[in-house]
This record gives structure tokens, C-alpha cells and sequence, in this order.
């Protein structure tokens, strides 16, 4: 595989999840991630079986990415890409970027790692308010 048709297929995976999201298809999101995928934002890293909850807790509307930054070493792979997420019933919006890391499965590749920077009004680049979202009981 060349490494035009990695960017490719990364770029996909993740357009899936920007409409997955947007769509609030849950089986769809887990589905770009490897089974020990994580997400990070509000001050904590939740593994894949938390991201039922975080899909229903999250505001709905629409997810646009940007055209992600890529760094791709063999079957593993880094990340950044922009996002602008409009709120479906305010049209308030959110903005910031995504530090992602890949790796490529006998499936594809997979996001393995996706971090959530915000960027705020005031300029300030953080990963959220601490203990925004409650984490189930597990």
C-alpha cells in the first residue's frame, strides 16, 4: 500500500466518524476506533466502552472536520485535525482540533487515540472543563 492510499484511507475513517457523529450513530463511532480506542477531553481519557454514554451525553448537531495533518511510520500513524461542531438547536458552535494516533488492523486503519483540544474565545487552547461528563459505574 502507498502511502497516498494511507492518507486516503485515514482521511475516510475519518469522515465516518464526522458523520457518524453527526448522525448519532453510535455503532458507526465505535467503529473507527481499535478495540482498546480511547478518547480524551474534559479532563479525562474514556475507554471505548464509555463512549455509548459520551455519544448520549454529547450535544447533538453537526460535526465538520478539516483535512486532517498526517505523519504515517508503516502501519502506525500521528494526527491533528480541525473541527467545528455547530449545536443542531442553538447553532452555537465549538471549535478546536483533534491529536489522533492510527493504527493500521487487518481492518484497516483504526483511530487508536483521539484527544480534544477546545479553543476558546479568550484565545486559550485546553481539553476542557474537568469532570464535565460523569462517567458511568463500571
Amino acid at each position: 500500500m502507498s502511502t497516498i492510499d494511507d492518507v486516503i484511507e485515514i482521511q475516510q475513517l475519518l469522515a465516518r466518524y464526522a458523520v457518524t457523529m453527526t448522525q448519532g450513530d453510535i455503532d458507526g463511532v465505535l467503529a473507527v476506533f481499535t478495540a482498546d480506542g480511547t478518547y480524551s477531553a474534559f479532563g479525562d481519557s474514556y475507554p471505548l466502552a464509555d463512549f455509548p454514554a459520551l455519544v448520549a451525553a454529547a450535544p447533538k448537531g453537526l460535526f465538520m472536520t478539516g483535512t486532517p495533518v498526517l505523519d504515517i511510520d508503516g502501519g502506525s500513524a500521528t494526527g491533528t485535525q480541525t473541527l467545528c461542531f455547530i449545536d443542531h438547536a442553538t447553532h452555537d458552535m465549538r471549535i478546536g482540533y483533534y491529536r489522533d494516533t492510527y493504527t493500521r488492523t487487518d481492518a484497516g486503519w483504526r483511530l487508536r487515540t483521539r484527544a480534544m483540544t477546545f479553543i476558546r474565545r479568550n484565545g486559550h487552547h485546553d481539553s476542557g472543563r474537568p469532570h464535565a461528563f460523569e462517567r458511568p459505574n463500571v
